[in-house]
């Protein structure tokens, strides 16, 4: 890590970032920066959606201080919402072949697994109930949300894990998970979304009537956004190993256009079901992300549904 590329306001480049082993040190990075930039917002009672902070002042009870905040910034910061019932997550990461592909020296599955771990640490620093689901065209890991000592290594070492990944069908596990009669909470859906939209229109409203938060981070690599190749070459289909001969000249601008067109169409199918969308592209900094995710949900008043309460949205 050390000497490695840092972007502006410093936030460790992507490609620096995978280089660290450590699935849970990665988490790690990426956590401090999310900190520094909720301490760098200039809106005044900055909230994330899981927690919320003020700066201290004189007269504040102590017992609401945040340590933790405290020992990465040596600032003082009060905690508040700390009498809420916490969160139960779960996140629902795509290991499907196509989530193997990766332009930049790492993988669309590399990223999604470190986006995940990054979530999964801040919440459950928390203390709010973490799970994990992880599939291709069939549910491959499940681990129930849980916040108790070695539940976070355990979600890290599902993050970590290799999988040969098959064909997606986001049908079939997105419907097996809207069936597993999950306690209501958050949902984070962690996908490239390569898959027909009738059937994630379906899948999703589904997920909603089931009362679940939804939350949707499609990653993609820039070089699928944008085409990017220059030669004529034999292109492989990474769900069905299907292969055609492909100019890039010729090819890019209906490429492109049907790329668009899909990602909109995914939008819209979110927007219609109150599900907050966020299209990421694995060369943007994970801290960035995810503090625009927190920052977009608290603009809009989006509110978690706790535990204790059961009140909707």
């Amino acid at each position: 890590m050390a000497g490695g590329p840092v972007r502006a306001g410093g936030l460790v480049d992507p490609a620096s970032l995978m280089r660290i082993a450590s699935m849970e040190l990665r988490a790690k990075v990426v956590v401090d920066g999310l900190y520094r930039g909720i301490h760098r917002s200039s809106r005044h009672g900055f909230s994330t959606e899981f927690t919320e902070y003020r700066q201290y002042v004189d007269g504040d009870d102590l017992r609401h201080l945040d340590w933790r905040v405290l020992a990465r910034s040596d600032r003082h910061y009060i905690k508040k919402f700390e009498d809420e019932t916490s969160l139960r997550c779960h996140l629902l990461v795509d290991h499907s072949r196509s989530m193997g592909y990766g332009s930049l020296g790492y993988t669309k599955a590399d990223y999604a697994a470190t986006l995940a771990a990054t979530l999964a640490q801040f919440l459950f620093a928390q203390g709010d109930a973490v799970g994990l689901v992880t599939f291709d065209d069939h549910v491959d890991q499940l681990i129930p949300a849980r916040n108790r000592h070695g539940h976070l290594r355990r979600i890290m070492h599902g993050l970590e894990k290799q999988s040969a990944g098959a064909a997606t069908d986001l049908g079939a596990p997105l419907q097996h998970i809207a069936e597993m009669q999950m306690r209501r909470g958050l949902l984070v859906l962690v996908s490239d979304l390569f898959a027909p939209l009738d059937t994630l229109s379906k899948r999703l409203s589904h997920l909603r009537a089931s009362g679940h938060d939804l939350v949707i981070f499609q990653v993609f690599d820039p070089a699928e956004r944008d085409f990017t190749f220059d030669a004529p070459a034999l292109f492989e289909d990474s769900e069905s190993k299907q292969k055609i001969y492909v100019d890039p000249a010729t090819a890019r601008a209906e490429y492109c256009r049907r790329f668009r067109e899909h990602s909109e169409a995914i939008r819209t199918i979110a927007s219609q079901l109150t599900v907050d969308f966020h299209p990421v592209p694995t060369d943007r900094p994970l801290a960035e992300a995810l503090f625009e995710f927190m920052n977009d949900r608290q603009r809009r008043g989006r509110v978690i549904q706790r535990r204790s309460s059961g009140a909707q949205r």
